[in-house]
This record gives C-alpha cells, sequence and structure tokens, in this order.
C-alpha cells in the first residue's frame, strides 16, 4: 500500500493558499480548507483507516484559525511521530504584491480587519517566522502567473506518471438539444450519410452494429475521421503541457442518435488505445426510440 502524504499548506495571506489547494485537488488529494491544527492528528488517524482509500491530503492552515493556529508548530512535533510523510508547504510574495493582491479583490487583511494592510503583513510575517523555518518546501508567488505555479505544484506533489494525466469526456449530442455547455471542442457531424433515412437504421444506434457499418462505408466518413483523430491527437499533449486535467470533446448530429454516436465511439476507442483515461457518454439517445 503506497505510504500516506500529507500536505500542510500555510503562509502569507493573499499568496495563492487558495489557488495551490485548487490544484492539489486536480492531483487527486482530499483537500481541506482553514482546518485547526489541533485536529490534524486526528483528521490524520481517520485518513490511515481508510484501507488507503483516502492517502494524499493537503490541508490549508492559516492565520485566519486565530488562537487556534499558535497550536501549529506542537502539532507538528506530534506528526513527526506518525507514520505518514507531513510536509510544509509555505507560499509567500512581497509586501507589494500582497497589497497588490488585496486592493484587487477589496478585502481586508485578517490581522488587520479595521488597518491598513502593510500593518497586517508585518505582523503576520513576524507571526509565521517559525513555521517558515519549519517549511517543506518555500514558494514565493510574487512573479509566478498561475501556469507557472501550476507547474511548481505539479512538479511537486504529482505521483510519478501523474503529470500526463489528462481525463477526457467525449460526448455525443444531437443539436436539436442543445450543444453541452461545458464543451471544450465541439464536432458536426451532420455532413456525414445519415443512417436516418435508410428504413430498417431509423430507429437503431450508432452501437449498432448495422448502422456503423452503414456510416463507415463512406469515403467521406474515411477522411474525415483520419483528419479528426489527426487533429484530436494534435492538441490533447499541448492541452496537457498546459496543466488541462479534464477535457471534454462533443460530437454532434441532428438527432444524436447515429452518426455522433458512431464518431463519439470511434474516438473514444482511438483515445484510449493511446492510453488516455477516456469516458463515453451519449447524452441524447434517451431522446430516441431505439431498437435492438
Amino acid at each position: 500500500m503506497e505510504k500516506s502524504r500529507l500536505v500542510i499548506i500555510t503562509g502569507m495571506s493573499g499568496a495563492g493558499k487558495t489557488q495551490v489547494m485548487r490544484f492539489m485537488e486536480d492531483l487527486g488529494y482530499f483537500c481541506v480548507d482553514n482546518l485547526p491544527p489541533a485536529l490534524i492528528p486526528k483528521f490524520a488517524e481517520l485518513c490511515e483507516q481508510s484501507g488507503g482509500r483516502v492517502n494524499k491530503i493537503a490541508l490549508v492552515v492559516d492565520i485566519r484559525g486565530g488562537e487556534f493556529f499558535d497550536q501549529l508548530m506542537q502539532v507538528l512535533g506530534e506528526m513527526d511521530q506518525q507514520d505518514m510523510m507531513t510536509e510544509v508547504l509555505f507560499l509567500e510574495a512581497s509586501d507589494e504584491t500582497i497589497i497588490h493582491r488585496y486592493k484587487e479583490t477589496r478585502r481586508r487583511h485578517p490581522l488587520a480587519p479595521a488597518g491598513r494592510v502593510s500593518e497586517g503583513i508585518r505582523l503576520e510575517r513576524d507571526k509565521l517566522e517559525y513555521v517558515r523555518g519549519r517549511a517543506t518546501h518555500i514558494i514565493d508567488t510574487s512573479n509566478l502567473k498561475t501556469q507557472q505555479l501550476k507547474e511548481r505544484i505539479i512538479e511537486l506533489y504529482a505521483s510519478d506518471g501523474e503529470q500526463a494525466k489528462l481525463h477526457i469526456n467525449v460526448v455525443s449530442f444531437g443539436f436539436k438539444y442543445g450543444i453541452p455547455l461545458d464543451a471544450d471542442m465541439v464536432f458536426d457531424v451532420r455532413f456525414l450519410p445519415n443512417p436516418y433515412y435508410v428504413e430498417p437504421l431509423r430507429q437503431k444506434s450508432g452501437e449498432n452494429p448495422l448502422v456503423r457499418e452503414y456510416i463507415d462505408q463512406w469515403p467521406v466518413t474515411h477522411q474525415f475521421m483520419t483528419r479528426l483523430q489527426s487533429f484530436i491527437d494534435f492538441l490533447i499533449p499541448h492541452y496537457v503541457k498546459e496543466g488541462k486535467s479534464q477535457l471534454v470533446i462533443a460530437i454532434g448530429c441532428t438527432g444524436g442518435l447515429h452518426r455522433s454516436v458512431f464518431v463519439a465511439s470511434k474516438i473514444r476507442d482511438s483515445l484510449m488505445a493511446q492510453g488516455y483515461q477516456v469516458s463515453l457518454e451519449h447524452r441524447d439517445i434517451k431522446h430516441n426510440k431505439v431498437e435492438d
């Protein structure tokens, strides 16, 4: 069983802890925001008892916890005695950067709710000095773009081979029922020969061998599939490089019963053969009367 890994995310307010927590979620970490330090050992114990189902945990702990935050150093000492890999990720940024971010969001600093942000930053740096010294990793986000920060988190906390993980959803649909709202790419296949006009095939879906054979017999189908698969094969590695964790490819025909189902299934098979994580959904088959 893989050893459990606990990452405590802490650091300066406005340095990007919330954003990092989202990145960690994309990497499969179970994330909890603003957990009182005193609860960390018990929470870790519960995760250990999950039988390996929860073995990657990220906890955001910062000065929003008020007096509870003062217990963090003591708790970290206790965690060192447990059989769990415990790391501290400390995020910081320059005073100028933090002040700029606070002005953009119009939020108050938790240590200076009625005062100047600069005073809150000063107090927070003093309060976090010892925690910073305990950090496993320190990241200064002052000059990092969002993508650069994400790449740094992936580099530090992705499991072996996880950097290349991208979950692809291939969805067939009917234009008469609307385009999927979450689609990243939409392909219109209404130009392909339509089995709807072949009476024995009208109420059979694109999963039926007879329908598949009918659509697949036309040269235009082969030409299109070759070009479409080549286009998708070109794009996906660039999405992976960008750090995208989910991709929705939508294939549409008129009613979502024949051509889109056929093409979506073909794309799914091609991507799975290349080792990608792929799910297939025929969204609008349910709107049609289908015979076996």
